[in-house]
């Protein structure tokens, strides 16, 4: 535990990067006297309702100066279900893996404060936050401020932010298969068979199919109940579909958040706002694995971005995410 409390107490020093010249002689930095702390943001990319934002907060001071007793961080707005503050603190071992060692008791939450109470003999600790976006910061600002204290009486405080939360909703791994469950609501993120999607004829805007017609290049299609037949063959449209969906087909669109894939592409609030859907047709055939389609519903109410994860031609299935953002 003590070579972990020196290398983070030395971090702490110059913050989360060192920076050295070559024609300077290499140095080991001389610790700080008081309680330190530092903080970055782990998570990347738009911050969604129902996703985690992650921080890293470090914190030390000198072995002969004290123990940490405590770390907390208030959040401007509550965080939902499942936010927390570790109560491991992380070091990275020779083969650049995390290791947690176990500092404290389990956090705690009281009303916006995340608190985790020291219970080892320790001067030195790494902590992850993680912070479930809540509904209530639906299109708000948030802002964290982080907080040590020491054995010795002091208190050192970081904040972080503001932060910007978005409006668009978020869902994955949806699964579509040809002639089972086949209809989609971008209004409800879901995918309905025949009598559910009867039952809410004015909620469907799109109809996955899986064709493999010889001369054609046709396979896993994404369509409006509007299209012309001739896309619709050999299925039972039920009576009241109509919807004309707008489609707009997309080829390298990999939404990190939506793939999982170190792609560092994200969808926003406002790639919804600046499309054109004026000449979009109803339909979009040969989707592939990783190639993704935009979507505006026929009363113009949403704007969606589905991104494919998967297609399977055995199965006739594909799986897709998707993100949606109410336009009016």
């Amino acid at each position: 535990m003590r070579l972990i409390n020196v290398y983070i107490l030395i971090i702490l020093s110059f913050g989360f990067v060192i920076y050295s010249c070559n024609e300077d002689e290499y140095s080991i930095p001389v610790p700080k006297s008081g309680l330190q702390n530092d903080c970055i943001k782990h998570s990347l990319g738009p911050n969604v309702i129902g996703t985690e934002m992650v921080f890293a907060y470090a914190m030390a001071l000198l072995p002969e100066e004290g123990n940490i007793t405590s770390a907390q961080v208030e959040a401007s707005i509550p965080g939902g279900n499942g936010t927390y503050l570790s109560n491991e603190s992380l070091h990275t071992d020779g083969t650049g893996s995390n290791v947690g060692v176990v500092i404290g008791n389990p956090s705690t939450q009281s009303g916006n404060i995340t608190t985790v109470t020291f219970t080892k003999d320790t001067c030195a600790a790494t902590l992850r936050f993680y912070y479930v976006v809540p509904e209530e910061a639906r299109g708000k600002t948030v802002t964290f401020t982080f907080t040590a204290k020491a054995s010795n009486g002091q208190t050192v405080t970081y904040e972080m932010g503001p932060y910007d939360i978005r409006n668009m909703d978020m869902k994955l791994d949806m699964e579509a298969t040809d002639s089972t469950f086949y209809f989609i609501s971008i209004a409800d993120m879901a995918v309905y068979d025949a009598a559910e999607a009867s039952a809410n004829p004015q909620k469907i805007d799109l109809v996955y199919l899986y064709r493999n017609i010889p001369g054609v290049t046709f396979n896993h299609a994404l369509m409006a109940p509007s299209a012309d037949p001739q896309y619709l063959r050999d299925i039972i449209i039920p009576t009241g579909l109509s919807n004309m969906t707008k489609i707009i087909k997309a080829w390298n669109i990999q939404d990190q958040q939506l793939a999982r894939l170190q792609y560092g592409v994200y969808v926003d609030d406002l790639d919804f706002q600046n499309l054109d859907f004026t000449n979009a047709p109803d339909y979009a055939l040969n989707t592939r694995s990783e190639s993704g389609i935009w979507v505006e519903t026929q009363d113009g109410k949403y704007r969606a971005y589905i991104f494919i994860n998967a297609i399977n031609n055995a199965d006739k299935k594909i799986t897709f995410s998707i993100k949606r953002l109410q336009m009016s």
